[in-house]
């Protein structure tokens, strides 16, 4: 068992150019981020908070939209599979998604459920970036309809034979339920088709695919213990990997700590770059798995493919909200480390 890596920048660089060109269809639990800003000029009459005037407001596709994004930046082409409300929300959403490239031909309109909306409403302060005052979620929770179900899976049927990858990512929305993965997994192995999933703590329903993905605290809450170590991390990648049966690779996210990788033969603590100005890590794990995802199905190996991602995520969590690193950062990232 190894607990650490050692890689030449010159080889890290070398596998950025080929997360071009993929084709990956991404499906899970899509959702519309909606950013609020507003400029605080006094107190409320009414009670002690702040008044903000309205200076901005801005849409971002998030949630499973998320890893779609950052394939797309990246320049490959990706697939969308989800499902909207039929509101205004769900319009913005798809218009979001084809906005960055995204096609939207997967994601479906139940007029039974609404479209999930993350409102977070900022404060602008003077500062680089404003502060996050509260957040407003509209969101079910409800598993989606036998008959959405269907629909999914013959779409994602018909689709199979062109892409590279499947990408599952699960924000407890109701999309990913067992049946769904359990089929989705059986057309990947039938096509022999890369698959992955961001098991965000619902492991056992992801048993058997090629690559899983966790944070940390999820890894944690799985366990019942507390990880503290690149060896505590190590052996829990391991014991991931082995009872859930993963074809290729078990990934824990630690952020500033790295991530630690088990494979068939091997555990691995990878490094995370250093980054000085950390503001916002929503949808750094978004952009690992896309990266993992690219990179393995483009025949990358499981460690480059982290290492790639941890320098991605070290990119995204120097903006405010879902950020989608280009190729170009990504190679000034790892050119700039110990030179």
């Amino acid at each position: 068992m190894r607990y650490d890596v050692d890689m030449s920048h010159s080889h890290l660089k070398a596998c950025v150019a080929r997360l071009a060109g993929q084709t990956a269809l991404v499906a899970g639990d899509v959702m519309l981020d909606e950013y609020i800003v507003g400029r605080a000029t006094r107190m409320s009459r009414e009670a002690p908070v702040p008044v903000l005037e309205l200076e901005s407001r801005r849409y971002i596709a998030g949630g499973a939209a998320n890893p779609a994004a950052n394939i797309a930046a990246l320049g490959s082409r990706a697939i969308q599979v989800g499902v909207t409300g039929a509101d205004e929300s769900g319009r913005r959403l798809v218009e979001a998604l084809q906005s960055r490239g995204i096609d939207s031909s997967g994601v479906i309109v139940c007029p039974d459920r609404p479209t999930t909306v993350k409102t977070r409403i900022l404060a602008q302060m003077g500062l680089r970036f404003p502060q996050q005052v509260t957040r407003i979620d509209i969101l079910t929770r409800q598993a989606i309809d036998p008959a959405v179900e269907a629909q999914i899976i013959d779409f994602a049927s018909e689709r199979i034979g062109g892409v590279n990858a499947v990408l599952l990512s699960h924000y407890h929305g109701g999309l990913l339920g067992p049946a769904l993965v359990r089929k989705m997994r059986g057309l990947c192995r039938q096509f022999q088709v890369l698959l992955t999933a961001d098991a965000q703590g619902d492991f056992d329903r992801f048993e058997g695919l090629d690559v899983i993905k966790c944070n940390a605290a999820d890894a944690q809450g799985y366990f019942g213990r507390r990880l503290e170590s690149d060896e505590d991390f190590g052996r829990a990648a391991r014991q991931l990997h082995d009872r859930l049966n993963i074809r290729r690779a078990t990934i824990i996210t630690r952020g500033q700590q790295g991530a630690a990788l088990a494979t068939a033969d091997a555990i691995h603590h990878c490094p995370a770059p250093t980054v000085s100005d950390v503001f916002d890590t929503v949808g750094a794990g978004d952009t690992a798995i896309a990266l993992v995802t690219l990179a393995l199905a483009a025949r990358v190996e499981p460690l480059e493919a982290v290492m790639l991602a941890n320098h991605a995520s070290g990119i995204a969590v120097r903006y405010l909200g879902n950020y989608a690193p280009s190729a170009d950062e990504l190679l000034e990232s790892i050119g700039g480390e110990n030179e």
